[in-house]
């Protein structure tokens, strides 16, 4: 856990799950804006050169953290180490996140359980530890990574699906309660991307990656892109690509005992 640059009195960007994929993404573009940043991941390899290639090419100030968040006591510790390496963190993106997919009874209930642990309890913890700082200061952002995945029933990731539905409704309850701050919270609601997601889920055969819901996939570089601009204006909502958006519309349109059907069929494993 030993900083790539000394620390700053500048205000400090945390992203977590910021050694591949979406959180990998968001680092550059917020190191591209100048930020210092603490990245957290389980990889301290991937991390030790991310930092030290952001750092020389936008000439910002990096650290990491390497440890699981999956961990009981995790996100104490990523506090109690900001405070030590006194780090204002003026920004949070909690990215960091698994899927397990198949049908739930079939499952393994620890993984199941290990989802809820990062997908659920450990952005909350995080966030209830570093949002009363902003509050305080009048400024900040949290951007919290959910999903189209939050606005459906999800069959066969029943629980993955549930976990980024709570995401959602957390982060607009969130951005109403802490509205006149200074602070805005926002949910990033991406659909399918080509991250390392889709084998750590073991997704590798399912219809959404491999079918015709996979055509138009927008890449972790774009979803970021448009995530931190949305971050930063304020906004409590973004998905991006109008394929996307139109997903997320669907519960409006059709009955909702059809969606759980439509959902299987198209996450369903292909010939």
């Amino acid at each position: 856990m030993t900083p790539t640059q000394t620390s700053s009195s500048k205000p400090t960007a945390l992203v977590t799950g910021a050694s591949g994929g979406i959180g990998e993404a968001v680092a550059r573009q917020l190191a591209a804006r100048g930020l210092n940043l603490l990245l957290i991941a389980r990889s301290e390899d991937k991390l030790q050169k991310l930092a030290a290639e952001l750092a020389d090419k936008h000439h910002i100030q990096t650290q990491i953290m390497a440890l699981d968040l999956n961990d009981p006591g995790a996100a104490a510790e990523v506090q109690r180490e900001c405070e030590y390496r006194q780090l204002e963190i003026g920004l949070l993106v909690n990215n960091a996140g698994i899927g397990v997919y198949g049908e739930f009874a079939g499952s393994k209930l620890g993984e199941q359980l290990d989802m809820i642990q990062l997908n659920i309890a450990a952005l909350t913890e995080l966030t209830h530890r570093f949002l009363p700082g902003m509050i305080g200061r009048g400024r900040g952002r949290v951007l919290n990574v959910a999903s189209t995945a939050a606005f459906l029933p999800g069959p066969l990731m029943a629980v993955y699906y549930a976990s980024k539905a709570y995401v959602l409704s957390f982060s607009e309850a969130l951005n109403e309660e802490v509205r006149g701050t200074g602070v805005y919270v926002t949910a990033l609601c991406p659909g399918p991307v080509e991250t390392g997601f889709k084998a750590q889920a073991k997704m590798e055969n399912s219809r959404m990656f491999s079918g015709p819901a996979s055509r138009g996939m927008l890449s972790a570089e774009e979803v970021a892109r448009q995530g931190v601009a949305a971050m930063l204006r304020g906004d409590a909502v973004v998905v991006p690509g109008a394929a996307n958006k139109a997903v997320t519309l669907l519960p409006r349109l059709l009955p909702r005992s059809l969606l759980p059907g439509i959902v299987r069929r198209i996450q369903g494993r292909g010939e």
